[in-house]
């Protein structure tokens, strides 16, 4: 297996809407790419190569929760992340921060790194830049995030400007603490900045200095209103290199989606489409439809005609009523199947459209789809 990153950047639509290829050593994968959320080295409810049948090129998988169970070291024993969880494609891990600094009152945040106590049996544990990166790469991940701090929304300026510096300085750890055996693999650094332009636009230059493979925008889908986090992607993006990946952290809805590609943004991953399709929620061209509802008791229709799913094209919504009321989890995996289809078929639509030069006409047509009329009304 020849071990390289790399990223093409294959053109840019008038709208600035990107398409490009990512080129891991274990696959390729085309851009703007949406990654499913594997958490726990699984999708959730759904077998690996199903979820390769999506349309899937990469998934997401959570360090802070393979940290503490079933534990890096154990993974590493068994043959690393891909084998444990039998998935052959490319792997980007998070560096567990988010996760850490989610606890709030179970952790604890110095210069060196943050102490934390697990949430599931309350034990001790301590996470550095050094420590995230020496866990990624016993994962055996792709792609590696560095440890950062994501504020919440709101925050103080003030306190904005001191985690982004902070954030600044594990970024420089984090890529000396890089194993040279792993030259392969991708580390990506991440902007910060909360909604203060000069801010995102100084945390980009000092990762720019540091120098990175791939660049996230981290601390937005946080609570923002909506408008606000359009804004800051209205120029976040274009403070990043042209010439490696984008990634957007934690967004979003079919729609945040269209609205950042539209802006620069390359990669995205969410748990949406898993975690609303447990809910009983349904992604469709013409928007989400709750199949909790009455409504759909005797209705024979698929969720979305036009999907090409194996959910689509054999059960109608009766069905996926009857097993959501029946608490089967056949459901969930019917429905987790078919939002991780939509998923992909939009990213797929979204890469054809920007390389035909017509992504604004896709994004007036996606639009206009979503606020018609519902074809299971």
């Amino acid at each position: 297996m020849e071990r390289r990153f790399s990223f093409q950047l294959l053109r840019v639509d008038p709208t600035g809407a990107r398409r490009g290829r990512i080129s891991t050593p274990r696959g390729i994968i085309e851009t703007p790419a949406f990654m499913p959320v594997g958490t726990a080295a699984t999708v959730k409810t759904m077998d690996p190569d199903e979820v390769r049948a999506t349309g899937a090129g990469i998934l997401l998988a959570n360090t802070y929760h393979l940290f503490l169970r079933p534990g890096h070291e154990t993974v590493a024993r068994l043959g690393g992340l891909h084998t444990f969880m039998q998935w052959a494609g490319p792997i980007l891990t998070d560096s567990g921060g988010y996760q850490v600094f989610s606890l709030a009152s179970l952790r604890k945040i110095s210069e060196e790194g943050v102490a934390f106590r697990s949430h599931l049996d309350g034990s001790a544990r301590f996470l550095s830049p050094e420590i995230a990166v020496r866990v990624q790469e016993r994962l055996d991940s792709d792609i590696l995030m560095q440890l950062d701090e994501c504020p919440p929304y709101p925050a103080e300026r003030g306190y904005l400007a001191r985690s982004m510096e902070l954030s600044l300085r594990w970024a420089a750890r984090c890529k000396a603490a890089r194993s040279d055996e792993h030259d392969g693999r991708a580390l990506f650094g991440i902007m910060q900045g909360g909604m203060e332009r000069d801010l995102r636009q100084a945390s980009a230059e000092g990762l720019i200095e540091i120098g990175f493979d791939g660049y996230a925008l981290g601390g937005l889908s946080v609570g923002e209103p909506k408008p606000l986090m359009a804004e800051v992607l209205s120029y976040a993006p274009a403070f990043l290199p042209a010439d490696r990946p984008r990634y957007l952290m934690g967004v979003g809805k079919p729609e945040d989606l269209v609205m950042a590609v539209a802006r620069g943004v390359d990669m995205f991953d969410c748990v949406l489409p898993t975690r609303n399709a447990r809910n009983g929620q349904l992604f469709t061209r013409y928007g989400a439809i709750n199949v909790k509802s009455a409504r759909f008791r005797e209705d024979p229709n698929p969720a979305d005609p036009e999907c090409g799913c194996s959910t689509c094209r054999r059960f109608g919504l009766a069905y996926l009523h009857h097993l959501f009321r029946a608490k089967e989890i056949l459901g969930h995996r019917l429905m987790t199947l078919h939002n991780l289809h939509y998923y992909q078929d939009l990213m797929a639509g979204m890469r054809a459209a920007i390389s035909a030069d017509r992504f604004d006409a896709f994004q007036k047509e996606f639009h206009a789809r979503r606020a018609g009329e519902n074809p299971c009304p």
